[in-house]
């Protein structure tokens, strides 16, 4: 009775034991099962993301293209716009360095026009008379220094301003710049100021070199026709140049250019000997 009661317990443990390995292995292969499912599951929704992903890639491409585009184009509007102003910059300034002389010229012209003028008249006159010295000087001789500052007080002081003031004034009268009216101003010019202007110069530097009145009035009785008739033969198309086709800001400018060869003649007529005075002294006796 005990042996087979000790069988039936041996008999059902191997059956116990039988049935919770069928289980376990039961259950294993569910979890494996179950785990290659979810690992197929995530495979495909890995693949159905970058699949998503790629088409939304490949749909918003043509946008992304186009905002790309335009940020380069205007990246390269930029670059070229920084180009053109570096360019005009360039030429500015290239331009400045040529013209620099001449603007600043101008410059002063606009804010002090009559010392300019008369600076620059100054030096016209200079420079006339040291060309009249070289021409008519001998080799001996030296330049004479005291002439050269004479003329050039008379450019400072009478002949610069007496520019400014003479164009303007002209401008005024007779503001239109067609033949007609240019001929106006250049016969103005020719019967009142050319005739004064000439009377003074070789008057004041005559007074300068130390001549008394009669002596000047010989002078002039001697120089001033002659030189007034040579003027008449000179002056009249610089004048037209003049009052034609340059503006009134720099008239006085071109005319001093003009009167650079004017200076050098009438810079040596104005340094002749004493004109003789024994005629006038007759003239007075008769009287």
């Amino acid at each position: 009775m005990s042996s087979s009661s000790s069988s039936l317990r041996s008999g059902t443990k191997r059956c116990f034991n039988r049935l919770l390995f069928n289980n376990r292995s039961i259950l294993f292969q569910q979890q494996h099962v179950s785990s290659q499912a979810a690992a197929a599951a995530a495979a495909a929704t890995t693949s159905l993301t970058k699949h998503q992903l790629l088409s939304r890639h490949y749909t918003r491409s043509p946008l992304h293209f186009y905002r790309n585009f335009f940020k380069d184009k205007s990246k390269f509007r930029s670059q070229s716009s920084f180009s053109s102003s570096y360019r005009s910059y360039c030429s500015s300034s290239s331009s400045s360095s040529k013209n620099g002389f001449i603007g600043w010229y101008l410059g002063m012209i606009e804010a002090r026009p009559v010392l300019t003028k008369s600076v620059t008249s100054a030096l016209i006159y200079t420079f006339a008379d040291l060309s009249s010295q070289a021409i008519t000087r001998k080799s001996e001789d030296s330049f004479d220094l005291v002439r050269t500052l004479r003329m050039a007080g008379y450019g400072m002081l009478v002949m610069g301003p007496s520019l400014h003031f003479w164009f303007n004034f002209v401008s005024r009268v007779l503001p239109k710049r067609d033949v007609l009216n240019t001929l106006k101003k250049i016969f103005i010019g020719q019967t009142t100021y050319g005739p004064l202007m000439t009377t003074v110069f070789f008057s004041v530097n005559a007074g300068l070199q130390g001549e008394n009145s009669e002596e000047i009035g010989a002078r002039l009785k001697r120089d001033l026709l002659p030189t007034l008739i040579n003027g008449l033969m000179y002056w009249p198309i610089c004048d037209f140049v003049t009052f034609k086709f340059i503006p009134v800001r720099l008239q006085p400018l071109v005319s001093n250019s003009f009167a650079y060869l004017w200076t050098i003649y009438i810079t040596y007529m104005a340094t002749l000997e004493k004109a003789d005075t024994s005629s006038l002294s007759a003239v007075d006796s008769t009287s």
